[in-house]
């Protein structure tokens, strides 16, 4: 059975193709740039990596480009081999787990386009397109909230008005999931131990902490929204929503214009008032900017304050594994949030993480807690959990 994996922009379509029968990666590959006339294409079979530039006028010309080009590599006999395309969706009204897309998801996600403007109006757009221009090809949707069903509803609830979360669905829904799925089941079986007690951290250009035990999430700092929980690249995270009255009152703007900048211009970049990207504000900081030093100081707080929780939820740690791209990348940043946490029994080795690359441990022969890098792969589990849906 082969399986194509689908991660969706607005303007992107990348993709792994799995043979499932050993979960084989075929081919990776994509197209970047959909809606310009010089797309840019590129496809990786067995290590050898080809780029070239053409039109793809939308995603569903980008995907039929794709599955050419794993005809012509051999990847696929011919499209009608695909068993299926899996999506990592976010968030849908009044849905969760694995469903295969059809009108009623597709309404549900397109329900949350507002509250989700950067995921589901390009997988929306997209999946309608492909439900249309490639029929014979079953499309699924592996939400990333279902790995948190399992929270506990004390960790799950606002304190708002109890109807709201029966009715309407406003709950800590928690996102990241195929990401913090596949560290509970890879972390649980290299620590030995199906109990193990876990605080994985998705460090990236979207971050988010969650507590685990037993392969089962417990807690996770995103809510309703990926607006939420730790400051994102240039999303706010943890914001009080009464400031936006004043707000309003004091810039002029209105709701939707200050939601725009909490979604799109805030995070790491709104308070360096450099990048996005925390490589940069790095740099800036050792520089010498204050502002950036002060994004970093912010971003290493707001983990810190989850994985305090967390530690105190879970009653201590067998296991804290960082991953994403800051997490399996930047030792500066593992070094802050593991700092003068002794008291817990945690103690990193500074020349273990200076030096760390790929999966590996890093804590110091003293620790009681394991500290890992782990590379996520979101890619595996949605394709697992695709497979299990046709």
């Amino acid at each position: 059975m082969k399986i194509l994996v689908a991660n969706l922009g607005s303007t992107s379509f990348k993709y792994r193709l799995f043979d499932m029968t050993d979960e084989r990666i075929l081919a990776r590959g994509g197209v970047e740039r959909i809606g310009s006339a010089q797309s840019k294409c590129f496809v990786e079979v067995g290590g050898q990596r080809e780029e070239w530039t053409l039109e793809a006028k939308d995603h569903a010309v980008a995907v039929r480009l794709c599955l050419t080009q794993l005809t012509d590599k051999k990847c696929l006999s011919s499209p009608k081999e695909l068993a299926a395309i899996g999506f990592k969706a976010v968030h849908a009204k009044g849905l969760t787990g694995v469903h295969r897309v059809d009108k009623h998801v597709l309404t549900a996600m397109e329900a949350y386009n507002d509250i989700l403007p950067a995921h589901n109006p390009p997988y929306v757009t997209a999946m309608r397109l492909l439900a249309k221009e490639l029929p014979e090809i079953p499309l699924v949707a592996a939400f990333e909230t279902g790995f948190h069903e399992t929270i506990p509803p004390a960790q799950k609830h606002y304190a708002i008005p109890r109807e709201w979360a029966d009715s309407i669905g406003i709950k800590r829904w928690g996102f990241h999931g195929a990401s913090h799925r596949f560290i509970a089941e890879r972390a649980t079986m290299l620590i030995g131990n199906p109990d193990a007690k876990i605080v994985s951290c998705h460090l990236g250009g979207s971050s988010s902490l969650c507590a685990i035990k037993a392969g089962k999430s417990q807690a996770t700092s995103m809510g309703m929204t990926p607006q939420s929980g730790l400051p994102q690249n240039n999303r706010v995270g943890d914001f009080d929503p009464f400031a936006l009255l004043e707000l309003m009152r004091t810039t002029g703007k209105s709701l939707g214009e200050l939601l725009d900048i909490l979604a799109n211009k805030s995070g790491l970049e709104g308070l360096s008032g450099k990048s996005n990207d925390l490589r940069d504000v790095e740099i800036a900081a050792l520089a010498g900017d204050a502002n950036s030093k002060l994004a970093l100081d912010v971003y290493v707080a707001s983990v810190r304050q989850y994985l305090g929780s967390y530690l105190l939820l879970l009653g201590g740690a067998d296991a804290i594994v960082f991953t994403g791209g800051i997490g399996e990348n930047s030792a500066t940043m593992r070094e802050a949030i593991c700092q003068d946490l002794g008291w817990f029994g945690i103690h990193l080795d500074g020349d273990k993480n200076k030096s760390a690359k790929g999966e590996t441990r890093i804590e110091a022969a003293n620790s009681r807690v394991q500290l890992w890098i782990m590379p996520t792969n979101e890619e595996l589990i949605v394709a697992r959990q695709t497979a299990g849906a046709i």
